[in-house]
């Protein structure tokens, strides 16, 4: 009966030492699979990181070239900005010179105002 015994432990013990020796081999299969995997996501990783580089010099030629245009325009919206005063002022006191002599009537109102529309219109083109 003990024999019986030990061949039953012995069988056990063959049992279990072929499941683990299946288990260890998977494992070794799953171990170079992964390998292989996070060798080629690392020559991925690089090429990504080669193009990303050459983007972003692109992108600072491009931003670099945005802001130089920028400041050159910069200037011209500041002189129509000036204009747009002058021609306002302009307007206002033409306005303003244009009712005194409607209702006044006088010639020398009439010429003062001419004068003074005259001398706001050479300052404007002054500027």
């Amino acid at each position: 009966m003990l024999e019986v015994a030990y061949i039953l432990v012995a069988i056990a013990l063959i049992v279990f030492l072929v499941y683990l020796i299946i288990t260890v081999q998977k494992l070794g299969r799953v171990i170079d699979e992964t390998e292989k995997t996070i060798k080629t996501l690392t020559s991925d990783v690089d090429v990504t990181l080669h193009h990303t580089n050459e983007l972003l010099a692109k992108v600072n030629v491009l931003a670099d070239d945005i802001n130089v245009k920028v400041a050159t325009i910069d200037p011209l919206f500041s002189a129509v900005a000036d204009l747009s005063l002058s021609v306002s002022d302009l307007n206002d006191h033409a306005r303003v010179l244009s009712k005194k002599a409607s209702s006044a009537g006088s010639k020398t109102l009439k010429t003062g105002a001419s004068l003074s529309a005259l001398r706001l219109a050479s300052k404007f083109f002054k500027k």
